[in-house]
């Protein structure tokens, strides 16, 4: 997938093909005033107010306590890219919009919508990164309780996305019992593997700060004591020793040098049992751009830019794996989000 400019008659397409189409104008400017007004249209409750009937501007201003020019002019602005549909001065949800935005659906992103107003001004340091080097510590960047929320239900709303492939794919070893979920807050990828699995539990360890934050997100999927939080740094941690039957470190090691994971490799390592998995869920370095395609290029910036050490390629994760004296397996490169997957490793029985 890849944003750009899309021709909408042949006249444009032909305009395009010839170059004469200000590209970076229309992918920065329009780029960047879309974004900025489906996370305000989410954060004024547009979305979720048109769920289930179609309204006027008039009416959505009401309902939203806002200014009607300014609404207007926002729905006016939604509607022309798609995320409402206009007709005798009311307005209606789109598909794109009823499937992904409103707060009831079960592919909801709103969360994530809000959580960006923290994102935009992260990615206000880029220029500062790639002058000097230094990337942002965004944990210590999260001051305030909400900042937190907002990270924990931002992240739970993105969670489905590869959840799906994460269960359907990943091989746990026969009869597993207990699992170690490492840095996964928001606890769903455990809900999700512990439903498939009936005789399996999770143990959560992530932040503190996360946990205070991400527990009412996980008691509302009603799992009891299957899946549970502890509260400590993944850094230091006290892992056991023949414990687990699966470690799953889902989105973390982009925060860690390479040092500090191959580290934590050998302490999981120590922390499974014979046969069990250490399962590693992330984005995997590519080796050149067109590998790496737009998305898998700018995620790369992204997390270098918001993480201590950036993307890590899946040789790097062999190696960690390897050191720790484990088995890798072949890696899973998920289908419905390319450059995301699972490098996964066993330790011999």
């Amino acid at each position: 997938m890849k944003l750009g400019l899309v021709a909408q008659n042949p006249i444009e397409a032909v305009i395009r093909r010839l170059n004469v189409v200000p590209a970076p104008l229309l992918e920065t400017q329009m780029a960047f005033t879309l974004a900025r007004l489906v996370m305000v249209a989410t954060k004024l409750g547009v979305f979720d107010l048109l769920a289930t009937r179609p309204l006027s501007g008039a009416q959505i201003a009401e309902e939203c306590d806002t200014n009607r020019i300014g609404t207007e002019k926002l729905l006016f602005a939604l509607a022309g890219a798609g995320y409402l549909n206009a007709s005798d001065g009311g307005y209606a949800l789109t598909p794109v919009s009823r499937k992904w935005l409103v707060t009831a659906s079960s592919h909801s992103l709103a969360d994530k919508m809000l959580f960006q107003f923290l994102e935009w001004d992260w990615m206000v340091r880029a220029e500062d990164y790639v002058r000097t080097g230094d990337p942002l510590d965004v944990h210590a960047s999260l001051t305030a309780d909400a900042d937190w929320k907002l990270y924990q239900r931002g992240m739970r709303a993105m969670a489905p996305a590869a959840a799906g492939e994460l269960v359907r794919r990943l091989k746990l070893p026969r009869g597993a019992r207990a699992m170690l979920d490492i840095g996964g807050s928001h606890g769903y990828y455990s809900v999700v593997l512990c439903r498939k699995h009936k005789g399996l539990r999770s143990v959560i360890l992530d932040l503190p700060e996360a946990v205070a934050q991400a527990a009412p997100i996980l008691a509302a999927e009603r799992m009891g004591d299957r899946v549970v939080h502890r509260a400590g740094d993944a850094r230091t941690a006290d892992l056991s020793e023949n414990v687990y039957d699966l470690v799953l470190v889902s989105g973390l090691v982009h925060h860690f040098s390479d040092e500090q994971n191959s580290e934590l490799a050998g302490r999981v390592s120590r922390a499974l049992r014979p046969g069990g998995v250490l399962a590693v869920q992330d984005i995997f370095r590519p080796h050149t751009p067109k590998q790496a395609g737009q998305s898998g290029a700018l995620l790369e910036f992204y997390f270098a830019l918001t993480s201590q050490s950036g993307t890590w390629s899946i040789e790097d994760m062999t190696r960690w794996q390897r050191q720790a004296n484990l088995q890798p397996r072949k890696p899973i490169r998920y289908r419905t989000l390319p450059g995301f997957g699972i490098q996964a490793a066993v330790k011999p029985r």
